[in-house]
Protein backbone atom coordinates (compact mmCIF):
# COMPACT_ATOMS: atom_id res chain seq x y z
CA UNK A 1 0.00 0.00 0.00
CA UNK A 2 1.40 3.41 -0.90
CA UNK A 3 1.06 6.81 0.67
CA UNK A 4 0.30 9.25 -2.10
CA UNK A 5 0.30 12.98 -2.59
CA UNK A 6 -1.43 14.46 -5.67
CA UNK A 7 -2.73 11.82 -8.02
CA UNK A 8 -0.08 10.70 -10.49
CA UNK A 9 -0.84 11.65 -14.07
CA UNK A 10 0.40 10.14 -17.29
CA UNK A 11 2.96 12.07 -19.31
CA UNK A 12 5.80 11.46 -21.72
CA UNK A 13 9.21 9.84 -21.67
CA UNK A 14 12.24 9.63 -23.93
CA UNK A 15 13.18 6.07 -24.85
CA UNK A 16 16.46 5.34 -26.63
CA UNK A 17 15.69 2.06 -28.38
CA UNK A 18 19.24 1.58 -29.70
CA UNK A 19 22.16 3.84 -30.59
CA UNK A 20 20.86 6.70 -32.71
CA UNK A 21 17.23 5.62 -32.34
CA UNK A 22 14.84 7.29 -29.93
CA UNK A 23 11.14 7.99 -29.55
CA UNK A 24 8.92 10.10 -27.35
CA UNK A 25 6.37 7.78 -25.79
CA UNK A 26 3.48 7.88 -23.35
CA UNK A 27 4.62 7.44 -19.77
CA UNK A 28 2.57 5.96 -16.95
CA UNK A 29 3.92 6.46 -13.40
CA UNK A 30 5.15 3.21 -11.85
CA UNK A 31 3.48 2.74 -8.47
CA UNK A 32 6.16 2.56 -5.78
CA UNK A 33 6.71 -0.88 -4.28
CA UNK A 34 7.92 -1.44 -0.73
CA UNK A 35 10.97 0.71 -0.07
CA UNK A 36 10.42 2.87 -3.15
CA UNK A 37 9.31 6.44 -3.89
CA UNK A 38 7.62 8.00 -6.90
CA UNK A 39 9.09 11.38 -7.83
CA UNK A 40 7.55 13.96 -10.15
CA UNK A 41 10.55 15.12 -12.22
CA UNK A 42 11.12 18.89 -12.35
CA UNK A 43 14.24 19.03 -14.50
CA UNK A 44 16.86 16.64 -15.85
CA UNK A 45 20.37 17.55 -16.99
CA UNK A 46 22.26 16.20 -19.98
CA UNK A 47 25.95 15.38 -19.80
CA UNK A 48 28.49 13.77 -22.09
CA UNK A 49 27.57 10.28 -20.89
CA UNK A 50 23.99 10.78 -22.09
CA UNK A 51 25.40 11.69 -25.49
CA UNK A 52 27.44 8.48 -25.36
CA UNK A 53 24.25 6.51 -24.69
CA UNK A 54 22.53 8.06 -27.69
CA UNK A 55 25.51 7.67 -30.01
CA UNK A 56 26.26 4.14 -28.86
CA UNK A 57 29.82 4.65 -27.67
CA UNK A 58 29.28 4.14 -23.94
CA UNK A 59 31.40 1.17 -22.80
CA UNK A 60 29.77 -2.24 -22.86
CA UNK A 61 28.31 -3.16 -19.49
CA UNK A 62 27.53 0.46 -18.64
CA UNK A 63 24.31 0.78 -20.65
CA UNK A 64 21.29 -1.41 -21.34
CA UNK A 65 18.92 -0.70 -24.24
CA UNK A 66 16.08 0.15 -24.62
CA UNK A 67 16.51 2.87 -22.04
CA UNK A 68 15.02 6.05 -20.65
CA UNK A 69 18.13 8.17 -19.92
CA UNK A 70 18.56 10.78 -17.22
CA UNK A 71 20.78 10.50 -14.15
CA UNK A 72 21.00 14.22 -13.23
CA UNK A 73 17.60 15.32 -11.93
CA UNK A 74 15.49 17.05 -9.32
CA UNK A 75 11.85 16.65 -8.37
CA UNK A 76 9.17 16.32 -5.73
CA UNK A 77 8.07 13.10 -4.02
CA UNK A 78 4.51 12.26 -5.06
CA UNK A 79 4.01 8.88 -3.41
CA UNK A 80 5.88 6.30 -1.35
CA UNK A 81 5.59 2.56 -0.94
CA UNK A 82 5.39 0.50 2.22
CA UNK A 83 8.18 0.90 4.76
CA UNK A 84 8.97 4.44 3.56
CA UNK A 85 8.18 7.44 5.81
CA UNK A 86 5.01 9.18 4.62
CA UNK A 87 6.65 12.49 5.58
CA UNK A 88 8.67 12.27 2.33
CA UNK A 89 5.55 13.02 0.26
CA UNK A 90 5.66 16.60 -0.96
CA UNK A 91 9.37 17.07 -0.26
CA UNK A 92 11.82 18.36 -2.85
CA UNK A 93 14.53 15.79 -3.55
CA UNK A 94 17.50 14.72 -5.62
CA UNK A 95 18.77 11.16 -5.78
CA UNK A 96 21.84 8.99 -6.09
CA UNK A 97 22.21 7.05 -9.31
CA UNK A 98 24.19 3.97 -8.30
CA UNK A 99 21.89 1.08 -7.33
CA UNK A 100 24.30 -0.54 -4.88
CA UNK A 101 23.64 -3.86 -3.15
CA UNK A 102 24.23 -2.54 0.42
CA UNK A 103 25.67 -5.86 1.60
CA UNK A 104 29.13 -6.25 0.00
CA UNK A 105 32.27 -5.10 1.79
CA UNK A 106 32.63 -1.96 -0.36
CA UNK A 107 29.04 -0.90 0.33
CA UNK A 108 29.56 -1.47 4.06
CA UNK A 109 32.64 0.73 3.83
CA UNK A 110 30.52 3.50 2.29
CA UNK A 111 32.15 3.09 -1.13
CA UNK A 112 28.90 2.36 -2.93
CA UNK A 113 30.28 3.35 -6.34
CA UNK A 114 32.60 0.33 -6.03
CA UNK A 115 29.81 -2.14 -5.25
CA UNK A 116 31.07 -5.63 -6.07
CA UNK A 117 27.60 -6.86 -7.10
CA UNK A 118 28.05 -5.20 -10.47
CA UNK A 119 27.16 -1.91 -12.10
CA UNK A 120 23.57 -0.66 -12.03
CA UNK A 121 22.74 3.04 -12.38
CA UNK A 122 19.67 5.17 -12.96
CA UNK A 123 19.58 6.41 -16.54
CA UNK A 124 22.04 3.83 -17.86
CA UNK A 125 20.90 0.35 -16.86
CA UNK A 126 17.74 1.37 -14.96
CA UNK A 127 14.98 3.78 -16.09
CA UNK A 128 16.09 7.39 -15.81
CA UNK A 129 14.51 10.80 -15.31
CA UNK A 130 13.81 11.86 -18.90
CA UNK A 131 10.19 11.17 -18.12
CA UNK A 132 7.35 12.77 -16.21
CA UNK A 133 8.07 10.63 -13.15
CA UNK A 134 10.79 8.40 -11.76
CA UNK A 135 10.31 5.52 -9.34
CA UNK A 136 13.39 4.47 -7.40
CA UNK A 137 14.53 3.11 -4.00
CA UNK A 138 13.73 5.75 -1.39
CA UNK A 139 17.07 5.12 0.32
CA UNK A 140 18.75 6.89 -2.62
CA UNK A 141 16.88 10.16 -2.05
CA UNK A 142 18.37 13.27 -0.46
CA UNK A 143 15.84 15.79 0.83
CA UNK A 144 16.34 19.45 -0.06
CA UNK A 145 15.27 22.54 1.89
CA UNK A 146 11.66 23.54 1.27
CA UNK A 147 12.76 26.76 -0.45
CA UNK A 148 15.32 25.05 -2.73
CA UNK A 149 15.42 26.04 -6.40
CA UNK A 150 14.67 22.76 -8.16
CA UNK A 151 16.09 23.97 -11.48
CA UNK A 152 19.48 24.56 -9.88
CA UNK A 153 19.16 21.34 -7.90
CA UNK A 154 19.07 19.32 -11.13
CA UNK A 155 22.84 19.94 -11.28
CA UNK A 156 23.59 18.41 -7.89
CA UNK A 157 24.57 15.02 -9.36
CA UNK A 158 27.72 16.37 -11.08
CA UNK A 159 28.26 18.56 -8.04
CA UNK A 160 28.23 15.46 -5.83
CA UNK A 161 30.95 13.87 -7.96
CA UNK A 162 33.12 16.92 -7.33
CA UNK A 163 32.18 16.91 -3.66
CA UNK A 164 33.70 13.43 -3.55
CA UNK A 165 36.90 14.88 -5.02
CA UNK A 166 36.90 17.78 -2.57
CA UNK A 167 36.49 15.43 0.39
CA UNK A 168 39.41 13.30 -0.83
CA UNK A 169 41.55 16.39 -1.41
CA UNK A 170 40.93 17.50 2.18
CA UNK A 171 42.15 21.03 1.48
CA UNK A 172 42.78 22.90 4.72
CA UNK A 173 42.08 26.60 5.30
CA UNK A 174 45.02 28.67 4.09
CA UNK A 175 46.33 26.09 1.62
CA UNK A 176 47.02 26.98 -2.00
CA UNK A 177 44.64 25.11 -4.26
CA UNK A 178 43.99 24.83 -8.00
CA UNK A 179 41.46 23.46 -10.46
CA UNK A 180 42.29 22.20 -13.95
CA UNK A 181 39.27 22.34 -16.25
CA UNK A 182 36.59 24.97 -16.71
CA UNK A 183 33.46 22.99 -17.56
CA UNK A 184 30.58 22.32 -15.21
CA UNK A 185 32.72 20.08 -12.98
CA UNK A 186 35.53 22.61 -12.86
CA UNK A 187 33.20 25.41 -11.79
CA UNK A 188 31.80 23.21 -9.04
CA UNK A 189 35.34 22.40 -7.90
CA UNK A 190 36.06 26.12 -7.61
CA UNK A 191 33.01 26.59 -5.38
CA UNK A 192 33.78 23.65 -3.10
CA UNK A 193 37.41 24.70 -2.70
CA UNK A 194 36.45 28.34 -2.11
CA UNK A 195 34.18 27.25 0.74
CA UNK A 196 37.30 25.92 2.51
CA UNK A 197 38.97 29.36 2.72
CA UNK A 198 42.12 28.78 0.62
CA UNK A 199 44.98 31.27 0.52
CA UNK A 200 44.95 31.10 -3.30
CA UNK A 201 42.61 29.45 -5.79
CA UNK A 202 44.02 29.12 -9.30
CA UNK A 203 41.96 27.92 -12.27
CA UNK A 204 43.74 26.54 -15.34
CA UNK A 205 41.85 25.88 -18.55
CA UNK A 206 41.80 26.19 -22.31
CA UNK A 207 38.94 28.71 -22.48
CA UNK A 208 39.81 32.31 -21.59
CA UNK A 209 36.08 33.13 -21.73
CA UNK A 210 35.66 31.22 -18.45
CA UNK A 211 37.97 33.55 -16.51
CA UNK A 212 35.22 35.91 -15.34
CA UNK A 213 32.92 33.08 -14.23
CA UNK A 214 35.80 31.37 -12.41
CA UNK A 215 36.52 34.55 -10.47
CA UNK A 216 32.83 35.09 -9.74
CA UNK A 217 32.84 31.66 -8.10
CA UNK A 218 35.89 32.52 -6.00
CA UNK A 219 39.05 31.94 -8.04
CA UNK A 220 41.86 34.36 -7.27
CA UNK A 221 43.62 33.81 -10.61
CA UNK A 222 42.95 32.29 -14.04
CA UNK A 223 45.54 31.05 -16.52
CA UNK A 224 45.45 29.10 -19.75
CA UNK A 225 47.70 26.07 -20.17
CA UNK A 226 49.99 27.87 -22.60
CA UNK A 227 50.90 30.44 -19.95
CA UNK A 228 53.64 29.99 -17.37
CA UNK A 229 52.25 27.88 -14.53
CA UNK A 230 53.39 27.50 -10.91
CA UNK A 231 54.66 24.25 -9.42
CA UNK A 232 54.12 24.74 -5.70
CA UNK A 233 50.42 24.26 -4.95
CA UNK A 234 49.20 22.07 -2.10
CA UNK A 235 46.07 20.63 -3.74
CA UNK A 236 44.88 20.26 -7.34
CA UNK A 237 41.57 18.87 -8.59
CA UNK A 238 41.50 17.85 -12.27
CA UNK A 239 38.13 17.91 -14.04
CA UNK A 240 38.95 18.22 -17.76
CA UNK A 241 39.05 14.54 -18.68
CA UNK A 242 42.18 14.41 -20.80
CA UNK A 243 45.61 12.89 -20.24
CA UNK A 244 47.25 16.26 -20.88
CA UNK A 245 45.03 17.85 -18.22
CA UNK A 246 46.11 15.20 -15.71
CA UNK A 247 49.77 15.92 -16.46
CA UNK A 248 49.17 19.66 -16.15
CA UNK A 249 47.46 19.10 -12.82
CA UNK A 250 50.38 17.05 -11.48
CA UNK A 251 52.87 19.67 -12.64
CA UNK A 252 51.16 22.33 -10.51
CA UNK A 253 51.89 20.51 -7.26
CA UNK A 254 54.63 21.00 -4.72
CA UNK A 255 56.54 17.94 -3.52
CA UNK A 256 54.15 15.91 -1.39
CA UNK A 257 51.10 17.69 -2.84
CA UNK A 258 47.67 16.12 -3.25
CA UNK A 259 46.10 15.42 -6.64
CA UNK A 260 42.51 14.28 -7.32
CA UNK A 261 41.62 13.10 -10.84
CA UNK A 262 37.96 13.07 -11.89
CA UNK A 263 38.20 13.07 -15.70
CA UNK A 264 38.22 9.92 -17.83
CA UNK A 265 40.55 10.23 -20.86
CA UNK A 266 40.08 8.18 -24.00
CA UNK A 267 41.33 4.57 -23.76
CA UNK A 268 45.04 4.20 -24.38
CA UNK A 269 45.89 7.77 -23.38
CA UNK A 270 49.42 8.35 -22.10
CA UNK A 271 49.22 8.70 -18.34
CA UNK A 272 51.18 10.31 -15.55
CA UNK A 273 54.90 9.63 -15.17
CA UNK A 274 55.26 7.15 -12.27
CA UNK A 275 58.84 8.23 -11.68
CA UNK A 276 57.68 11.81 -11.18
CA UNK A 277 54.91 10.68 -8.82
CA UNK A 278 57.31 8.65 -6.69
CA UNK A 279 60.22 11.08 -6.61
CA UNK A 280 57.94 13.97 -5.65
CA UNK A 281 55.87 11.76 -3.33
CA UNK A 282 52.61 13.01 -4.76
CA UNK A 283 49.40 11.78 -3.17
CA UNK A 284 47.04 10.78 -5.99
CA UNK A 285 43.31 10.05 -5.63
CA UNK A 286 40.66 9.30 -8.22
CA UNK A 287 36.87 9.65 -8.25
CA UNK A 288 34.22 7.74 -10.22
CA UNK A 289 30.74 8.80 -9.18
CA UNK A 290 29.61 9.96 -5.76
CA UNK A 291 29.08 7.87 -2.61
CA UNK A 292 26.37 8.82 -0.08
CA UNK A 293 28.72 10.96 2.03
CA UNK A 294 29.53 13.15 -0.98
CA UNK A 295 25.82 13.53 -1.79
CA UNK A 296 25.03 14.51 1.79
CA UNK A 297 27.88 17.05 1.74
CA UNK A 298 26.64 18.50 -1.54
CA UNK A 299 23.07 18.94 -0.32
CA UNK A 300 24.35 20.54 2.90
CA UNK A 301 26.60 23.01 1.04
CA UNK A 302 23.82 23.78 -1.45
CA UNK A 303 21.32 24.37 1.34
CA UNK A 304 23.78 26.70 3.06
CA UNK A 305 23.99 28.87 -0.06
CA UNK A 306 27.67 28.07 -0.68
CA UNK A 307 27.00 26.30 -3.99
CA UNK A 308 25.25 28.12 -6.84
CA UNK A 309 24.65 26.01 -9.97
CA UNK A 310 22.30 28.50 -11.64
CA UNK A 311 24.92 30.47 -13.65
CA UNK A 312 25.98 27.21 -15.31
CA UNK A 313 22.58 26.58 -16.95
CA UNK A 314 22.43 27.97 -20.49
CA UNK A 315 19.45 26.13 -21.99
CA UNK A 316 16.12 24.75 -20.76
CA UNK A 317 14.18 22.75 -23.35
CA UNK A 318 11.02 20.64 -23.31
CA UNK A 319 11.45 16.88 -23.25
CA UNK A 320 10.37 16.63 -26.89
CA UNK A 321 13.53 18.48 -27.93
CA UNK A 322 15.82 15.71 -26.69
CA UNK A 323 17.69 15.44 -30.05
CA UNK A 324 18.34 19.18 -30.13
CA UNK A 325 19.58 19.05 -26.53
CA UNK A 326 21.98 16.23 -27.36
CA UNK A 327 23.34 18.24 -30.30
CA UNK A 328 23.82 21.30 -28.11
CA UNK A 329 25.86 19.30 -25.61
CA UNK A 330 28.21 18.11 -28.36
CA UNK A 331 28.31 21.32 -30.38
CA UNK A 332 31.52 22.73 -28.97
CA UNK A 333 29.82 26.15 -28.84
CA UNK A 334 31.38 28.04 -25.91
CA UNK A 335 28.03 29.69 -25.19
CA UNK A 336 26.50 26.32 -24.34
CA UNK A 337 26.66 25.54 -20.64
CA UNK A 338 24.47 23.05 -18.85
CA UNK A 339 21.45 21.92 -20.89
CA UNK A 340 18.30 20.94 -18.99
CA UNK A 341 15.17 19.18 -20.17
CA UNK A 342 11.84 19.98 -18.51
CA UNK A 343 9.34 17.07 -18.62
Amino acid sequence: MSTAGPAGASGTAVVVEAPGEHRLTAHEPAAPAAGEALVRVHAVGICGSDREVYQGNRPSGYVRYPLTPGHEWSGTVEAVGADVPASLVGRKVVGEGFRNCQVCDRCHAGETTLCTAGYEETGFTQPGAMASTLTLPARLLHVLPDDADLTSAALLEPAACIAAAALKANALPGERVAVVGTGTLGMFAVQFLKAGSPAELLVVGTRPDRAALSKNFGATEFRTRDQELPDDFDVVIETAGSASAARTAASLLRRGGRLVLTGIPAPGAEGLDPTDLVVRQLEVHTVFGAPPAAWAHTVRVFGAGLLDPSPLVSHELPLAEFPAAIELVGSGDPSVGKVLLRP
